[in-house]
């Protein structure tokens, strides 16, 4: 049998594709549109921040939030990063928590929950706000119009938001207002604590409240809070309530005594 030699394989070249020139530059051309487009949005100034809406505020306006979420009217929305705005915001003592969205075309939406005030007190430069915990939460230089009662009697030297308060009478006065609602709190003007031991509440309408001492502050708020859910409702005018005694006790203003009489006309 004849030996036939056995050809060896054939290699046949593989064929590469060429990409098609008009392909490379139509691609190109889709993400430079698009890239376009990108800018147009973000930079347009349709999309620019122009109203910042606000959910759960009691104390905070929008100045406040701008200036604790570094924010200005007028940058482009979509440069905004709302992880980095509650970020900020969070580094306010004032807020608890913070939810921030976007909403085009040119809206902040931001949900807070804050830590709210219960007193304000006289400071070296200005005025603080306290929380329930006497943790300062706010400062400013001339007294706000604010719907919770002022410390007076009393100011406090060398404190900044942050520091935790150490007047020990201001403590006492800090412990009855956390016993109180809000609607209470909303109804007291002032706290006078320059006697300790005959401290003195006055509400919005100038009525004196006379706490005493420190003792029984439980039941002193109690007296308080259903005092003052009535007074709107007083057929006549009250000059001053005392809850230092056990025993609470109305004056009316016409129920002045002869001997007040005199004092009055004395006066005159």
């Amino acid at each position: 049998m004849d030996e036939r030699e056995i050809p060896e394989e054939v290699q046949v070249p593989s064929r590469r594709r060429r990409r098609s020139p008009r392909r490379l530059i139509k691609g190109l051309a889709f993400l430079a549109i698009c890239g376009g487009v990108m800018s147009i949005i973000v930079y347009s100034p349709l999309f620019t921040l122009q109203r910042v809406v606000l959910h759960g505020n009691a104390y905070l306006n929008e100045e406040d939030i701008l200036t604790s979420g570094r924010l200005h009217k007028g940058q482009p929305l979509f440069q905004l990063e709302t992880d980095e705005v509650t970020q900020n915001l969070m580094k306010d003592l004032r807020i608890e928590s913070a939810v921030v969205r976007r909403r085009v075309p040119d809206t902040l939406e931001i949900e807070l929950k804050e830590r709210l005030p219960v007193a304000t007190v006289a400071c070296d430069y200005g005025y603080l706000d306290l929380d329930r915990q006497g943790k300062v939460i706010g400062s400013y230089k001339s007294l706000r119009k604010m719907p919770i009662p002022l410390i007076a009697g009393v100011k406090m030297h060398d404190m900044y938001i942050g520091d935790d308060n150490k007047d020990p009478n201001v403590g006492k006065i800090l412990e009855f207002l956390s016993l109180l609602d809000a609607d209470s709190l909303n109804s007291l003007s002032e706290v006078n604590v320059t006697n300790p031991n005959a401290v003195m509440a006055y509400t919005n309408q100038a009525v004196q409240i006379r706490l005493g001492n420190f003792d029984r502050w439980e039941e002193k708020a109690k007296l308080t809070h259903d005092f003052l859910l009535s007074l709107p409702h007083a057929k006549h005018q009250i000059e001053y309530v005392d809850f230092s005694y056990t025993a609470p006790f109305i004056r009316l203003k016409e129920q002045l005594t002869d001997a007040e009489i005199q004092v009055n006309k004395g006066a005159q």
